[in-house]
């Protein structure tokens, strides 16, 4: 996605429409839009004739931009996972991992990063029904492993906004149950954790369309992303209408949820239901 933007931006600065630069490529129009938004890998010989086209001579440019193709043509540790995930999902695996802002709201479940062993298998497991235990503890390993980036050097900020279904709804026994909302409030004191929950007593709100996440990038030529994910595919929208409509939705739920710290006494109190 970064060299696309950056290879966008050099094309738009000399006046270049998409179909010439495909044209310089032996390609079409379609695939320069792809490259452009990060969603083929890059051929070095394309990459070279295009900085060609835009004019870019000067040598270290030119490494840093071909250096930066290589990276993006290098799979990504969360591919060994492909055989057990649907098909759209590592490339939000990839998202994720790369962004320094990740913003939810979630309303089924507990969010990915912030879900234990136990409830994560037991959510795995209800969402992957009749697949062998080797597959299920496969998907439970990748789940497991985006979450050390939450506590890595590099750790994102997250904003997220559970809904109080989420937590109510069981996955798992009573233990499971337990030891998800014991780790909630734990984890809820990070630093880089901002957790409110969104109580039933408040009624209707502003996350009626569903769960949402925005992504956000620390490369400023990159556009924040919102993922939507469905039973048979994922929506990934970038176009800034798109995504301001779902931050002022999430603004608004943040608004209206309780602060952090009284999001913690609520969990605190289900904790002592269950």
């Amino acid at each position: 996605m970064l060299l696309g933007s950056q290879l966008r931006r050099l094309r738009e600065a000399r006046g270049i429409t998409r179909e010439a630069a495909g044209y310089s490529i032996r390609a079409s129009e379609s695939k320069i839009s792809r490259m452009e938004l990060g969603r083929v890998s890059f051929k070095t010989r394309d990459v070279e004739d295009l900085l060609t086209l835009y004019g870019i001579t000067d040598e270290a440019e030119r490494t840093s931009l071909l250096s930066l193709a290589k990276e993006a043509n290098v799979a990504g540790w969360w591919h060994s996972y492909s055989d057990v995930l649907p098909s759209w999902f590592p490339t939000y695996v990839g998202l994720e991992g790369a962004a320094s802002l990740i913003r939810v709201y979630e309303v089924q479940f507990v969010h990915g990063l912030l879900q234990t062993e136990a409830y994560a298998r037991a959510v795995v497991r209800r969402g992957m029904k009749g697949a062998s235990e080797a597959d299920v503890e496969r998907r439970v390993a990748l789940r497991l492993e985006r979450q050390k980036y939450l506590v890595s050097e590099n750790a994102p900020e997250l904003h997220i906004v559970l809904d109080e279904a989420a937590l109510r709804r069981p996955y798992g026994d009573r233990q499971v149950m337990r030891g998800q909302l014991q780790h909630l409030i734990e984890i809820s004191e990070r630093p880089n954790v901002r957790l409110q929950v969104m109580p039933f007593g408040f009624g209707g709100h502003s996350g009626e369309s569903g769960a949402f996440t925005i992504l956000s990038f620390p490369e400023s030529d990159l556009s924040d992303v919102v993922y939507l994910e469905q039973l048979t595919s994922a929506l990934y929208l970038d176009k800034r209408e798109d995504v301001g409509l779902y931050e002022n939705a999430l603004k608004e739920l943040q608004q209206d949820s309780p602060a952090p710290h009284e999001s913690r006494d609520l969990l605190r109190g289900l904790l002592q239901l269950s």
